[in-house]
């Protein structure tokens, strides 16, 4: 299990590797392809909890290529942002919107599975060995902010957030990442979460141009306001890197 991992550690490093240079080369990057679309707007309209907007974006998603598992664990992932109500009603609307296609003929790919997690180490040290990865920081020394006042949320953060969530193979650290930041940017109020974020899905392989198209997508499918605060933070993000 330790070389699968540290397989997928290398992987990792070398996809990033190819990215940054692609995007170097080029002088320009790609833009998100339709299935991150999909993602996106998929996210950020079952934060906001409007379900007939929904089953139009699940429609296109699935006619985009994203296979129902894709979907699934999606609005899965969405819920340690926007609470378990919201990513039901998603998955509810998801069954309604899969059966209404198998009756006009349409059978979607279900997909992969997440893979089984056989490793050793406790679920605290991997969720913490991801987050490290995904920030590019290592953490250390004692804890300071809301980690030392409520530790034990730190501890569910780690556990449950970054192993049994992010740690699930359906989908890739980048995919969670635009999910994360869609429901981030359409819930408002959690500037400093979106902030981390932001950050973290140019670590990943996002390109400020790619990130510029994802306001964008929150504009056209939740609002311009909340379009308006996520630029703002990207703008800070991306000043801040230069």
């Amino acid at each position: 299990m330790m070389i699968k991992k540290l397989m997928k550690s290398i992987l990792f490093i070398m996809t990033m590797i190819i990215a940054t240079s692609a995007n170097a080369q080029s002088g320009t990057s790609q833009n998100l392809s339709a299935k991150q679309q999909a993602l996106v707007r998929i996210s950020a309209v079952t934060a906001k909890g409007d379900l007939s907007k929904l089953k139009i974006e699940l429609n296109a998603g699935l006619e985009a290529g994203l296979t129902i598992n894709q979907i699934r664990e999606t609005i899965v992932h969405l819920y340690a942002y926007a609470g378990f109500p919201r990513s039901i009603r998603g998955l509810q609307t998801l069954m309604t919107v899969v059966d209404e296609r198998k009756a006009k003929g349409i059978n979607d790919e279900k997909g992969a599975e997440a893979s089984p997690i056989n490793d050793g180490h406790s679920k605290y040290e991997r969720g913490k060995a991801i987050l490290e990865e995904l920030t590019g920081t290592s953490e250390t020394g004692s804890k300071t902010g809301y980690a030392a006042f409520a530790p034990e949320i730190e501890v569910f953060l780690k556990e449950h957030l970054f192993a049994d969530i992010f740690e699930r193979d359906v989908l890739t650290y980048t995919e969670r990442e635009l999910v994360t930041i869609s429901v981030l940017s359409s819930i408002g109020g959690v500037e400093p979460m979106l902030r981390s974020h932001l950050n973290i899905c140019l670590n990943v392989g996002l390109s400020p141009s790619q990130l510029q198209q994802f306001v964008g997508l929150i504009s056209s499918s939740i609002g311009k306001e909340e379009a308006k605060s996520a630029q703002s933070i990207l703008d800070e993000v991306l000043k801040s890197r230069k």
